[in-house]
């Protein structure tokens, strides 16, 4: 069992490497990359200064990992390294160096300003180099070293234990990007670490210069303030996450900061009074999963025990509908359904992600859009079980109809059952796209569609690679479930077979 679940989890691993860097490929390749501009209002204000259009075009493409670029500035000093005595490129003594710099580097291309006619140089990025940048920077691991502060030199630097009610119990850092490494406190997963991080690159241009793992993963809405007390001892109301605290070079403190701490770690998110993204879409998705088969289990087993009658052909007919219908047709009826005769909000911006009446509606219709698939699939399995020969011994033994579907075909069918579990946490993912747009609930499926529509690369990437590893642990914990249902079902072999 251990060997099987370690090789899955590297299988696993593999599997979700090989889905994002398709996603990224495909991204970089087939997308245009003038189209991440559709979306960004600096850069149509920029259309009337050419200079500072270029420049901003080429800043942005380095930043999403298009192209390298050296601005005239910086093609200078490039230019002028090996003479320390010369490093002004506007002279024709200039464009001497540059263009026995533009020979040595001949993977660079040097081109000019469109109005001042400054050099400046890009070089292309090739799609393989482009994936290695991606994955070499993928795992970010905090340590003592990491933070280098010019205008800070005699920083200390090392680990240590802190408590305070702020934070909680922690293990702290001077010298790491992050203070607080590890801490523990009273707010959900109770645990938390900044010691390691996914970098999934920065968001561009809707949420720009955002970390794509802070808005998928981080609290939205508005501020939440309360009382606290700072590490200088001041008091006063704040919204500040003080777990989440980085460093901030010591040229870039400003009166509040010095007011409030004692140290560089005054770059602090903020608690809001909305879950994140990937929260919003767990919820929704997590308790659909289980709506759906709280519903299709017991309908299924119904009408194949009342195969024929009343109540299995209104099942059939029920089926028959869901399946047929469209599934947004489906969302946008429900919800006319929940809203003129239960009250329920039409949007879930109406009540707000405080008030659970707006996580209802989704929940049930997404759970209503995988009902049809189980309840058939179950219905179809205990009516062909019942010409099996262990049930024709049990009626011989006189057990009536009730006793053998309850305690020997649905014993025999929670196995299968089970192994649609992970198929029906896909297809929650895959209905979040749905139902979260038409609710405006933002959640991870809303984004989704969202990010493809502004170009925002490196949110689409990180979205893929989230849904990916999410399906990918189902199918995993799908199978260990099995061995715990059945212990018959051994996921590892013995003996060489």
């Amino acid at each position: 069992m251990k060997k099987y679940v370690l090789q899955r989890i590297l299988r696993s691993i593999l599997s979700i490497l090989i889905v994002t860097t398709i996603a990224f490929v495909l991204v970089y390749t087939l997308v245009p990359r003038q189209d991440i501009f559709v979306s960004d209002p600096t850069y149509t204000k920029l259309k009337a200064q050419p200079d500072e259009l270029l420049d901003y075009e080429n800043v942005t493409y380095q930043s999403n990992g298009y192209l390298d670029y050296y601005n005239p500035s910086q093609l200078c000093t490039a230019a002028t390294s090996n003479d320390a005595e010369y490093t002004d490129c506007v002279d024709g003594n200039g464009k001497q160096y540059i263009d026995a710099w533009a020979q040595e580097n001949s993977k660079w291309v040097v081109s000019n300003m469109p109005m001042s006619g400054k050099a400046y140089a890009t070089r292309e990025i090739p799609t393989l180099e482009k994936v290695v940048r991606f994955y070499g920077s993928f795992l970010q691991i905090d340590h003592p070293w990491r933070v280098q502060d010019a205008s800070n030199p005699d920083m200390s630097r090392g680990l240590g234990l802190s408590m305070n009610e702020n934070v909680g119990l922690a293990i702290t850092c001077e010298g790491c990007e992050s203070k607080n490494q590890v801490y523990i406190n009273g707010s959900f997963p109770f645990i938390h670490q900044n010691f390691i991080k996914i970098n999934l690159g920065k968001a561009y241009p809707t949420y720009k210069g955002q970390e794509v793992t802070q808005v998928i993963g981080g609290s939205q809405g508005s501020p939440v303030s309360r009382q606290v007390t700072f590490e200088t001892g001041k008091t006063g109301s704040s919204a500040l996450d003080f777990g989440t605290c980085k460093y901030r070079p010591s040229d870039r403190l400003d009166r509040l900061d010095k007011e409030n701490f004692n140290d560089n770690y005054a770059d602090c998110l903020s608690i809001n009074d909305a879950p994140s993204m990937l929260s919003m879409s767990f919820i929704t998705g997590v308790m659909s999963v289980i709506l759906a088969y709280a519903i299709a289990v017991p309908a299924g087993v119904v009408m194949a025990r009342k195969k024929g009658m009343f109540v299995d052909r209104f099942g059939v007919a029920i089926i028959t509908v869901l399946i047929s219908v469209p599934s947004l047709a489906s969302v946008y009826f429900f919800r006319m359904i929940g809203s003129s005769f239960f009250g329920m909000p039409e949007n879930f911006p109406t009540l707000g992600p405080s008030n659970p009446l707006s996580y209802v509606m989704p929940t049930i219709i997404l759970a209503l859009l995988s009902v049809s698939g189980i309840m058939m699939w179950i219905r179809r399995y205990m009516i062909d079980q019942q010409s099996a020969d262990y049930v024709k011994f049990a009626k011989a033994k006189g057990l009536s109809d009730k006793e053998i579907s309850k305690n020997h075909i649905f014993k025999n069918a929670i196995i299968p059952i089970t192994a649609g579990i992970p198929a029906s946490v896909i297809g929650a993912i895959a209905g979040a796209t749905i139902t979260e747009q038409v609710f405006a609930m933002p959640g991870m499926g809303k984004m989704l569609p969202d990010a493809i529509l502004q170009h925002n690369n490196a949110i689409v990437i990180g979205l893929v690679f989230i849904f990916t590893t999410m399906s990918i642990i189902s199918v995993l914990l799908g199978d260990i479930l099995l061995t715990k249902v059945d212990p018959r079902i051994k996921l590892d072999t013995k003996g060489g077979k």
